[in-house]
């Protein structure tokens, strides 16, 4: 496998997870109320809860989009 393989890959990888992100947002950004229902229902939660759990993780998917994507095709980048 080449770097250019691996560069390729991190590049795809990025943009797969930035579009899981961002259906995250959305899902959660316009249908909100119905999906606090549907949680609720199952975990008991409150929209508050719900919010926070929610937001923590998609800051920690980010974080992990950026330390396991981002930063290893930046470093392939400049080595290439």
């Amino acid at each position: 496998m080449t770097i250019e393989v691996v560069r390729h890959a991190l590049l795809w990888c990025s943009i797969i997870d930035y579009g899981i992100l961002l259906a995250w947002y959305l899902i959660f950004r316009f249908p909100h109320h119905w999906i606090h229902r549907w949680w609720g229902q199952w975990f008991g939660l409150s929209a508050e809860r719900s919010d926070v759990i929610s937001a923590a993780g998609m800051v920690f998917f980010k974080a992990g989009i950026l330390l396991f994507n981002i930063v290893p095709y930046v470093a392939l980048r400049l080595v290439a």
